[in-house]
Parts: C-alpha cells; sequence; structure tokens
C-alpha cells in the first residue's frame, strides 16, 4: 500500500514535465510566427526576382517561381553602373560608420568619466536631438552644406552623419559599466586622460564600437532621404537612389528587374552583418554576467 505523500510525489514530476512541455511548444509557435512575419517579404522579394515579368502578377500567385528566371538580374547590370552606386555607397556608409564610431567613443568617454561643469545639461541636449526627426532639419543642413561649397558631393552626405546622439549614449552606458579604478591606476602611473582612454578604456570598449558601426551601416546603405535632397548629378547618387530608376517612367519598369536590383542591395548589408554577428553579440550581451 502506497501513502498519500507517496503518490503526490510520483506524480508531481509528470506535471511539471508536462508544463514545460507546452511551454516549449509556445516559445517555438511564437518564434515560427514571427518568423514568417520577418522573412516572408525577404522570401516573397527573392521569390518575384526570379519570375519572368508575365509571371510576377499572374492571379493566384505562387510563392515559388515555376521555372526560375535570372535575366532579372543581368537588366539590373545593363540599366545601372551598378559598380558605381556600390562604390559610393560603400565609401559613404563606410565613412560615416568610422566617422561615429570615433565621435561616439570620445564624447561617451567624455560624458562618462571626465568631469566637466554642465556635463549633465549638455548631456541632456544631446539626446533631445534624437527626438528631432530628419525632415526638421534637412532644410538648414542643406543650406549650410550649399554655403561651404560641398552641395552636389558626397561629403554633403557624410559629414552631417558623423555626429550621433544615439552613438554617444549608448558608449556613454557601456564606459560607465567599466570601472573607474582603471582610470584612477593610469593617473597614479601619470597618464593623461587621453592616454588613458587611448590605451585602457578604448580597447575594453571595442564590441560597444562595433555595436555603433554595424548599425550605422546598416542604416546610412539603406537611406534614402538625404541623398535625394543633397545629391543632383548621377556619379554621386547611392545605391538607394539608382535602384529608382528600375521603375522606368510612371512605373512602367519591369517589377522582377526592380527587386531583383533591391536582392542585390541587400548582400553588403548581409556580409557586414554575418561578419559583424559575433562583436554585435558580445556587444549585447556584455555586462549581463556580472
Amino acid at each position: 500500500m502506497t501513502t498519500i505523500s507517496e503518490r503526490v510525489e510520483t506524480t508531481a514530476p509528470v506535471v511539471v514535465r508536462k508544463k514545460r512541455d507546452w511551454s516549449v511548444a509556445v516559445r517555438v509557435a511564437a518564434l515560427l510566427i514571427a518568423a514568417v512575419f520577418v522573412l516572408g517579404p525577404v522570401l516573397w522579394t527573392i521569390s518575384t526576382s526570379l519570375r519572368p515579368p508575365t509571371e510576377s502578377f499572374k492571379l493566384p500567385p505562387s510563392f515559388l517561381p515555376l521555372n526560375p528566371d535570372f535575366t532579372s538580374y543581368g537588366q539590373v547590370f545593363k540599366q545601372l553602373n551598378i559598380v558605381l552606386l556600390v562604390l559610393n555607397s560603400a565609401l559613404v556608409t563606410g565613412l560615416i560608420a568610422v566617422g561615429q564610431m570615433m565621435t561616439a567613443a570620445l564624447a561617451g568617454y567624455a560624458f562618462a568619466h571626465l568631469k566637466f561643469r554642465g556635463r549633465g545639461a549638455l548631456f541632456s541636449i544631446v539626446l533631445a536631438t534624437m527626438m528631432v526627426p530628419a525632415q526638421v532639419t534637412i532644410v538648414p543642413v542643406f543650406m549650410l552644406i550649399r554655403g561651404v561649397g560641398l552641395s552636389d558631393t558626397l561629403l554633403a552626405l557624410i559629414l552631417p552623419a558623423i555626429p550621433t546622439a544615439f552613438g554617444t549614449f549608448l558608449m556613454r552606458q557601456y564606459f560607465m559599466g567599466l570601472p573607474g579604478e582603471l582610470a584612477e591606476a593610469a593617473a597614479i602611473d601619470g597618464a593623461s586622460p587621453w592616454r588613458t582612454f587611448r590605451s585602457v578604456y578604448a580597447p575594453l570598449a571595442m564590441p560597444g564600437l562595433a555595436i555603433v558601426g554595424i548599425l550605422a551601416f546598416n542604416f546610412h546603405w539603406n537611406e534614402f532621404f538625404r541623398p535625394l535632397i543633397m545629391t543632383i548629378s548621377e556619379q554621386n547618387f547611392t545605391l538607394p537612389l539608382g535602384l529608382v530608376s528600375l521603375q522606368g517612367n510612371l512605373g512602367t519598369g519591369s517589377i522582377s528587374v526592380v527587386l531583383a536590383g533591391v536582392v542585390l542591395s541587400m548582400i553588403p548589408a548581409l556580409v557586414v552583418f554575418m561578419f559583424g554577428q559575433r562583436a554585435l553579440q558580445d556587444g549585447l550581451t556584455a555586462g549581463t554576467g556580472k
């Protein structure tokens, strides 16, 4: 004969195991639904780029192309100077990413570890600029760029984008998570604030800088609004501006060719993310184990 307590002990693990199984199933289902919403448009873009133009408007539409056709990708290279567009975009986004990493590191370190009058008020002003949309400041920035003779140049896209309020905030929080005793030890050894930043804190902040650089690259690689306003000549167009010409006059271009250009434009950003994924993951999880 078994007692009531023994029966409870033998049945309790089964109940817990069932609850755990249900929780795992719910999580997997939620992840699958999220993956469909996130990856669905991307897969549809790739699928449509592999269809002939006549099959793109077929009803009901088929998710997978019946006869994959890669001629749309060849048409992209025929209609666009894709090499020049990629070089312009790579130059602009690369210099912006490097510039934002440098300015964010310097400003973040200053707000985190240097004591000066008005530090809190100045940092509040920097954060306030994050709430101002680019459409509000584009006119004065354009007038300033034209006043210094940089209109319709790639520098007109690079220089205004180098200061970053978000990067400054992110790096300030990252530097505040590093031990302040490191600066005290460096000061005892006679190191200046610049030497302390360059030799002690900057190497430790590389994961945070990687986040700033990767996010800046992905954002400005796909940027359309500022290049549309700042550039006029086709030799200064970035890739998003060039892809617009694939639509043709009054949108008469082939949808397959347009989406083929979109797929090609995603490849560099995907490569940057794949190579920087480890650094991005380390930066986002830094300090969680403390």
